[in-house]
Parts: structure tokens; C-alpha cells; sequence
């Protein structure tokens, strides 16, 4: 079938040059172009000839010149598809750079490919954290200005970024003022609200935290298991902040206090940790008997081992009361240890010696903790059983430092 086709063609060639050369035979005429002095003559056909050489040779030269300048660089080494392949090497090379640490280099070779790039966006930021990184604040400002001019539509990218860079820097006070125009601009999105929570976390800035909170809930800008610790961490440094605060004597230095717990919502005070707080500032400020009772209550709607060890630090202004009530607790829970070393405690401050001995021995039995050890070790020395004191305070030291590496120490030194 192919073959019958270029046949056909071929045929149909011959037979319209032979119609041709029938043409000029029968007319051959002739073209005469005169202007002023020129003058040109010529036959019909022969000057046709010439006008299809010219238009061929026309199309020739620009094929020509269209090859030579879109070719590869063995033909000319700045032609844009050499540029293109400049640029593509550069950015793949400079995010390689920035992802192991060569700063310098990756500055470098990301501001040439953001410079030749129609979407520089990516090259400059990466651009800015390698200046960044180098400790040229000035620089890295100035990439992401450029990245702002090239592409405004990308204004929330690029603060994000630049507020990140200014908090790794040190300068929260900048940070902060970025990402609050930023939650102006585009209300609730989650990016600057993670951002905002970040930075008030590194400022421990308590009170803008709680503001923040019910925003980020809303947004749902954080896992909801996490928005629940973030939330106990932000009350936890805010009742810390508030002992601090207090100043004076009495309620007057208690106030401060008071009034955040009293901001807590009711299920956050039952919470063993912040429970721990307010009790531990409470006996900070010297205020032992309002923290015995708000842990003992505490105690009675929840057992809590935490909590319980942290009640024999504790002196009421009953210690015989104190002590009964943790023996109450002790029917329910036998084989809590801390429990245990709560009640040597309450024994030791109700002076009963013996009784103090039994606990912490049995406290031992069931959890070698440092602190059994050093309070049984107290009082062995004060009952003059210099041994076995000497013995349990190197135990002590010993489940202090567990985490130290096996190094060799001296060996019988004698003075």
C-alpha cells in the first residue's frame, strides 16, 4: 500500500513537470523590472526558478539560526537551555547543602538559582535560613525582603519563616511582633497560632498562653491529647508565677496564689500536678497548714502515690491527725513504698522512733529509693548505728548516680 502511494506521487510529479516544460515551451515570456538607471530582464520562468531559491533559502537561515540558538551548550554554552540546567543544578545543589550543614555554600548557590528562577520563593527562604545559620541576621533580611518583592502573594510564608529565624536568634521581641501581625491578617490559621504558642512557651509568658488556648482549641492547631498537657504546663509555670509574686505576710502573700487557683476550672484542680504546684507554693510562703489540708482533701477524693509522698513533707497543725489519716490510706494501699515513706516521715515528726525505723524498712523492701534510704540512714545515726547508716547513705549516693558510666576509681588509699 505504501509503495502504490509513493508511485502515485512520484507519477504525479513527472506528470506536473512535464505540464511545466509544456508551459515554457508554449510561453516562455519574460519579466522586466526597470527604475530609474536599473534596469533588469529576465524569462518568466527562469526569474520563478530564482524567487523559489530565495524563499528557500530564507526559511534555511532561520531553521539555521533557531538551532544555533536553542542549542545544547556545545553550540552555545549561554543559550537558555544551558541557563535552565545552571539554575536546576544550583538548587538541587544548595538544598543538598542546607540539609547537611554547609551553610556558606548553600546561601551561595540558592541565591543564584532564586535570582534566575520566576518562583524564587523556596530558594530564597532556604537562602535565609543558611545566613541565618552563618549568624548574618542582616543578610538573611535581606533574601526575605527580595523573596517579598518577587512574590507579595507569598507574604504569610514568608513571615512565618522570618519569625521563626528571629526566635531561633534570640530576638523574641521581634518574633512576637511579626507573628501578631500576622494573627491580625489571617485570623486562626493554625501555622501562626503553633508559632505564637512556641514563642510564649520561650517567654514563658503564662497569661498570653491562656489567652491563647481557647483559640488554638477552636482552630484545633494542636492534637487534643497535646492542647490537655499544654494547657496543665501553661497553669503549672502560672500558680509558680503567682508564689513568686506573693509579697508581705499572711493573706496578703497569699493572694496572688489564691486568686489563680481559684481561676482553675474544677477538673484541672483535681489534677495531681497542679495540685503538687499549688501545694508546693503554698509551702513556699510558709502557709504548711492551708497546703496539709488542701493535700489532704486531695487525697481523700483521689489517692494519688505522687501526692502521697509529698504529704510527709508537709506539717499540720496536727501531726498525730497527719499520721492517722495516712494509715487510713495505708489499709487501701499496703504496698505503696512511697506511702510508706510518708508514714517513717509523720512517725519522725510525731517522734516515734521505732515506728518511724519500721516503715522505712519496709518502704526498703519494696523500692530501693534514695530518699528511703538517706531518711532510714538519718536516724540509724541518731539511734548511734553508725554502720549501717554509714552503709545506706552510700546506697543512697549510689541510686543517685546510676546513671553515671563505670570508671575506675582509687583503691585502698590510705592517708
Amino acid at each position: 500500500m505504501r509503495r502504490l502511494i509513493w508511485l502515485l506521487l512520484l507519477l504525479a510529479i513527472a506528470a506536473g513537470l512535464y505540464l511545466l516544460s509544456l508551459a515554457i515551451e508554449a510561453d516562455r515570456g519574460y519579466v522586466l523590472f526597470a527604475y530609474q538607471g536599473f534596469r533588469y530582464q529576465s524569462g518568466l520562468w527562469a526569474f520563478l526558478g530564482l524567487l523559489v531559491v530565495v524563499v528557500v533559502l530564507y526559511y534555511l537561515i532561520k531553521w539555521t539560526l533557531r538551532l544555533l540558538l536553542s542549542s545544547t551548550r556545545l553550540a552555545n554554552p549561554w543559550s537558555r537551555l544551558h541557563r535552565n540546567r545552571r539554575v536546576r543544578l544550583a538548587s538541587e545543589q544548595g538544598m543538598l547543602d542546607l540539609a547537611e550543614g554547609r551553610w556558606a555554600r548553600a546561601q551561595r548557590q540558592l541565591t543564584r538559582a532564586a535570582e534566575a528562577d520566576s518562583q524564587p520563593l523556596m530558594y530564597y527562604l532556604g537562602a535565609a535560613r543558611a545566613a541565618s545559620k552563618l549568624g548574618d541576621h542582616e543578610q538573611s533580611d535581606a533574601l526575605l525582603e527580595r523573596a517579598l518583592n518577587k512574590q507579595p502573594q507569598a507574604e504569610l510564608a514568608i513571615a512565618l519563616t522570618h519569625a521563626e529565624l528571629q526566635r531561633n536568634r534570640g530576638d523574641s521581641d521581634a518574633a512576637l511582633e511579626t507573628l501578631q501581625a500576622m494573627r491580625e491578617r489571617h485570623p486562626g490559621h493554625h501555622l501562626v497560632l503553633r508559632q505564637l504558642q512556641r514563642l510564649y512557651l520561650q517567654r514563658q509568658d503564662w497569661s498570653a498562653l491562656l489567652g491563647l488556648l481557647p483559640e488554638l482549641r477552636k482552630e484545633k492547631a494542636l492534637p487534643a491529647a497535646e492542647l490537655d498537657e499544654l494547657e496543665r504546663e501553661t497553669w503549672r509555670g502560672r500558680l509558680a508565677d503567682a508564689g513568686l509574686a506573693g509579697q508581705g505576710h499572711g493573706e496578703t502573700a497569699l493572694q496572688p496564689l489564691t486568686q489563680a487557683w481559684q481561676q482553675l476550672s474544677a477538673p484541672l484542680r483535681q489534677e495531681p500536678e497542679l495540685i503538687a504546684t499549688y501545694v508546693e507554693q503554698l509551702r513556699r510562703l510558709g502557709a504548711q497548714e492551708e497546703a496539709e489540708e488542701v493535700l489532704r482533701g486531695a487525697l481523700k477524693r483521689g489517692y494519688d502515690s505522687r501526692l502521697a509522698r509529698f504529704y510527709g513533707v508537709l506539717r499540720g497543725a496536727d501531726p498525730a491527725r497527719q499520721l492517722q489519716t495516712a494509715e487510713l490510706w495505708l489499709k487501701q494501699h499496703p504496698q505503696d513504698p512511697a506511702l510508706l515513706l510518708t508514714l517513717g516521715r509523720l512517725s519522725l515528726q510525731n517522734q516515734l522512733w521505732g515506728k518511724a525505723r519500721d516503715y522505712f524498712e519496709t518502704s526498703l523492701k519494696l523500692e530501693r529509693h534514695p530518699e528511703t534510704c538517706a531518711e532510714l540512714a538519718r536516724l540509724l545515726a541518731q539511734l548511734g548505728e553508725l554502720e549501717r547508716s554509714n552503709q545506706l547513705l552510700l546506697e543512697s549516693l549510689g541510686l543517685l548516680h546510676q546513671g553515671l558510666p563505670p570508671l575506675p576509681q582509687p583503691q585502698d588509699v590510705t592517708a
